[in-house]
C-alpha cells in the first residue's frame, strides 16, 4: 500500500475503527469469493458475521489478517496496516483447521499467545506461565493445564484457543466459528468471555452460524453473501427482509427465525 493510498483510505474511514475494509475483493482460482467489501467495525462492540455456507465469512477474516491474498482493496486496523498492529489483534481459527495431534499441553498452547512478549526461542518464565494458567482459569480449564491437547474434548480444545487469545490482551478479536461443535457449557463460557471483553472496551468480530442466538449474543451484525447485504445494529439490520436477501431460498430456516423474532418483540 502506497502512502497516497493509505492517506486516501484514512480520509474515507474513521481511524477509531478497529477494522476498516475498503473495496476488498478476494478470489480462489479466479472465482470471486468476496466482492467489493467496504466496512468499518464499531469499537467496543460484539459483531456477528452471518451468512450461508460459501458466503465468504471465514475468508473475510483471513483476508483481513493477510492469511489469504486479496485481488484488490485495503485493510486498516486502528488506522494502520495489520503488520504494524499485530500486537493489538488476536485470532481464534476454526477448530477444524488445527492439527490437534501436535504433542503440546493446553498450557503450552496458551503460552504461544505470549511469544511476542516473551520472544521466540526464549524460555517461558514463571511470570508468563502464571499468565497462561490465569487465562485457562478464566475459561474453566486450569485443572487441565498439563493435559495433552489431543486428549481434550472439542469444547475444551476451543476454550484453550480462547485462553490463548486472552493472554494476548488484544484490542480486536477475530473469531472464526467459535461456537461450532461445542457443548452447552462451552457456549456459555464463550458468551461470558465475549461480554467480559466488551466490558473492557474490546471489539470482537465473530463468524457465527446460529441465527437464533444473534439477537441474544451480539450488538451488531454483518449479513454477508459474497457482498455485504447489510451491516449495523442488530435491532436495525437483523430483519426478515435482510435475511431473505442474504440466504435466498432457505425459507424454512428463515420462517423459523422470523417466528422467534416476532415472539421476542412481543416479549414472549
Amino acid at each position: 500500500m502506497s502512502q497516497s493510498q493509505l492517506e486516501q483510505m484514512r480520509a474515507e474511514h474513521p481511524a477509531s475503527s478497529p477494522l476498516s475494509i475498503h473495496d476488498m475483493t478476494v478470489a480462489y482460482q479466479r472465482k470471486p469469493v468476496l466482492w467489493d467489501i467496504d466496512y468499518d467495525a464499531p469499537a467496543g462492540k460484539l459483531v456477528a458475521i452471518v451468512g450461508p455456507n460459501g458466503a465468504g465469512k471465514s475468508t473475510l477474516i483471513k483476508a483481513a489478517l493477510d492469511l489469504v491474498p486479496r485481488i484488490s482493496g485495503m485493510v486498516l486496523m486502528f488506522g494502520q496496516q495489520y503488520s504494524k498492529q499485530r500486537q493489538r489483534i488476536a485470532y481464534v481459527p476454526q477448530r477444524g483447521s488445527v492439527d490437534w495431534d501436535f504433542p503440546v499441553s493446553a498450557r503450552q498452547v496458551v503460552e504461544m499467545g505470549l511469544y511476542r512478549k516473551i520472544g521466540w526461542f526464549r524460555p517461558v518464565t514463571k511470570k508468563y506461565k502464571q499468565q497462561a494458567l490465569d487465562a485457562l482459569d478464566r475459561v474453566g480449564l486450569v485443572d487441565y493445564a498439563d493435559r495433552q491437547i489431543s486428549q481434550l474434548s472439542g469444547g475444551q480444545q476451543q476454550r484453550v484457543f480462547l485462553a490463548r487469545a486472552l493472554v494476548q490482551d488484544a484490542d480486536l478479536y477475530l473469531m472464526d466459528e467459535p461456537f461450532i461443535g461445542v457443548d452447552a457449557a462451552t457456549e456459555r463460557a464463550i458468551v461470558d468471555l465475549l461480554r467480559e471483553l466488551r466490558s473492557a472496551g474490546k471489539t470482537a468480530l465473530v463468524v457465527h452460524h446460529d441465527l437464533q442466538t444473534v439477537r441474544e449474543y451480539f450488538d451488531e451484525v454483518m449479513l454477508l453473501n459474497m457482498r455485504i447485504v447489510a451491516a449495523g445494529a442488530v435491532e436495525d439490520v437483523f430483519t426478515e427482509e435482510n435475511l431473505r436477501a442474504t440466504y435466498g431460498g432457505k425459507l424454512a430456516l428463515l420462517e423459523q427465525v422470523g417466528h422467534r423474532m416476532k415472539l421476542s418483540e412481543m416479549g414472549e
